[in-house]
């Protein structure tokens, strides 16, 4: 019979402690030291990435037209860059010449109705302007019949690549409203829901 080391009672274990002692050996009370909590700061807080929220104003501009042509029964295909030619963006980093610069160009859309397809590149500004300027500053632009549509803060206007060529823009006070563009059979309707939309996801930013 085994003796506890400690007290001498019964044991089960060869040179070791009884229960009794085993159990007092072991309570003593583990302090664990608190982490000091953070001080509060009136520090504002960081400033936002400017090109991550471009981005994405721009996926929910595309999200809103996407979705407006979808409703008005156009067939929508994904087309840019990243749809169409999946991890070309990684590789063309650094890449220059005519090639890379017009893949970088791919419009957004193919929407497709009545036989008849288009080109469409969404844009969105807060500003509610669009020029000749902001689509050749890459240089030239490869997609001649391409259409933009440009999501502001309150309308959903459109203008082609050529009228561009031409010297008209979007400004705030154009008409160039969507629902006006004879290539498509709109629902003005339908484009003024979408334009709440707009109103809802941009108002505040």
């Amino acid at each position: 019979m085994a003796d506890c080391v400690n007290c001498g009672a019964y044991t089960k274990f060869e040179n070791g402690l009884c229960y009794k002692c085993y159990k007092n050996d072991n309570s003593k009370e583990v302090v664990v030291e608190e982490i000091p909590k953070t001080k509060k700061t009136n520090s504002k807080p960081s400033k936002e990435n400017p090109w991550i929220s471009g981005v994405i104003k721009g996926r929910i501009a595309e999200t809103i037209v996407e979705e407006l042509f979808r409703s008005l029964g156009f067939q929508v295909f994904s087309y840019g860059m990243e749809n169409s030619i999946p991890g070309i963006k990684d590789l063309l980093k650094g890449v220059r010449g005519d090639v890379s610069k017009n893949i970088r160009q791919m419009p957004d859309f193919v929407v497709f109705k009545d036989n008849q397809a288009h080109f469409i590149e969404v844009k969105y500004r807060a500003s509610g302007e669009l020029k000749l300027n902001d689509i050749a500053k890459y240089g030239d632009y490869p997609f001649e019949n391409a259409l933009f549509v440009l999501v502001t803060k309150k309308h959903i206007k459109c203008i082609s690549y050529k009228e561009l060529e031409e010297g008209k823009e979007i400004n705030p006070k154009s008409q160039n409203y969507l629902g006006k563009r004879k290539e498509f059979d709109t629902d003005s309707e339908k484009i003024v829901e979408y334009c709440k939309y707009a109103v809802k996801f941009f108002e505040n930013v």
